[in-house]
């Protein structure tokens, strides 16, 4: 048979030899082992082959499986939908329907001890790149102004997360988002909650809550998907699965674990009464604390008011006042004395001035005689030489002065 060439508008393929194509590739592939969940079996009665719906529990992927009918009714425990298994098959293309399935030749359910295992190698490798690192984890706010709940539609968990929540705060504010909490598509709906509630702006924490269940109900819990997102939420997160001794890796990647989601409810919000009681303490404490200041800056006014100098102010000021006329007489006094002391040491040297001084000479019958010039200026005669004949006098007495003139002769004067 000859291979058609190249494709054109003009010369196409008959959907016969595309089918062939892709059926002749996909029959080139070898046998997989696949890990997923059944959604879906049909195995009717009387007919040969099996059809099985394999999804994977953290995507919207599927993929149909066909087996032997004997293959499915062989397998203890039986299989059910939502059990994981691992299968393998062969990849085959069945030109007819142009649809795509695996031939399976061999299914085994996973065992608890083998989902467990999964679990705790998860659990190291999530550890090892630090989501469980409790420095990461958030505070929580003291008072949300709206919490996010992720919740199974009308449970348990979400009737008591509610009732806990607003029987401690009745104002406490929620914003529920129902998603499947088990099963296949338990997974993307609780990626796509948590999503949704992160972006809410007015959405201050956000709770996972679950009511308890078997291991393999809480599986989706401890799924990597969802691990790596709570861990990937600005909002801070808290993890209300099962019940105490249940422990998903949820629980350790959230902000906060509670056991239940009663616990939770709790937690969320404060207890309105311990806050009205723990007002009033502080209140009561603040009161006593300001009457004991009180009390003290009063005491001390009346420690102040008591001392002389507030008790009796004019007393310092009349001291002052002695004070300061003592110092003002003793002022006094200094300067009299000293004033005294200078008069007679002024007097002293008046006296002894008189008696030197020229005065008391002229008293004892003494003269001075001066020349008189030209001009009127006087000059004091020392030498009979100073005065020729001629010459102008002035005599100068005790009570006054008299005029003379030098005349030729030494005997005689003449008065003026």
């Amino acid at each position: 048979m000859t291979t058609p060439g190249p494709t054109t508008a003009e010369q196409p393929w008959p959907v016969r030899t595309v089918t062939r194509k892709i059926a002749d590739w996909i029959s080139r592939l070898g046998a997989v082992w696949v890990e997923g969940q059944i959604t879906q079996i049909s195995a009717r009665p009387g007919t040969s082959t099996a059809f099985i719906v394999l999804r994977d529990p953290t995507a919207d992927v599927s993929i149909n499986l066909t087996c032997a009918t004997n293959l499915v009714r062989s397998m203890e425990p039986p299989l059910t939908e939502g059990s994981r298994v691992v299968v393998h098959g062969k990849p085959s293309f069945y030109a007819g329907r142009g649809t795509l399935s695996l031939r399976v030749d061999e299914i085994r359910a996973m065992g608890i001890g083998e989902l467990l295992a999964r679990i705790e190698r998860l659990r190291k490798l999530l550890a090892a790149e630090g989501l469980f690192d409790p420095r990461r984890k958030r505070p929580l706010p003291f008072l949300p102004g709206t919490i996010g709940l992720v919740t199974g539609r009308a449970s348990a968990a979400e009737r008591d997360v509610l009732t806990n929540a607003r029987g401690r705060w009745p104002a406490a504010r929620f914003r529920v988002v129902n998603v499947a909490v088990q099963g296949v598509s338990a997974v993307p709906q609780v990626i796509t909650a948590l999503g949704t509630l992160d972006a809410d702006p007015e959405v201050d924490v956000i709770i996972v809550a679950r009511g308890g269940g078997s291991v393999e109900d809480l599986l989706p819990f401890s799924d990597e998907a969802l691990c790596r997102a709570v861990a990937a939420c600005r909002t801070p997160v808290i993890s209300a699965i099962g019940h105490e001794p249940d422990t998903p890796l949820l629980d350790h990647v959230a902000d906060l674990r509670c056991s239940t989601p009663t616990d939770a409810g709790k937690r969320v919000v404060p207890d309105v009464a311990e806050e009205t009681q723990r007002i009033g303490q502080l209140r009561d404490r603040a009161r006593r604390a300001l009457r004991g200041w009180v009390d003290r800056e009063c005491r001390l006014l009346d420690a102040l008011r008591s001392r002389p100098a507030l008790a009796d102010p004019h007393s310092p000021l009349r001291r002052r006042a002695e004070d300061v006329e003592a110092l003002r007489e003793r002022g006094r006094r200094a300067v009299r004395a000293s004033l005294g002391t200078e008069e007679a040491a002024l007097s002293g040297i008046r006296a002894r001035l008189t008696t030197l001084g020229p005065a008391a000479t002229l008293a004892r019958g003494y003269a001075v005689v001066q020349g008189v010039a030209q001009d009127g200026g006087t000059s004091v005669l020392r030498s009979v030489a100073d005065a020729p004949p001629g010459t102008r006098l002035r005599v100068r007495l005790v009570d006054g002065a008299v005029r003379a003139v030098v005349s030729d002769d030494d005997t005689q004067g003449e008065r003026r």
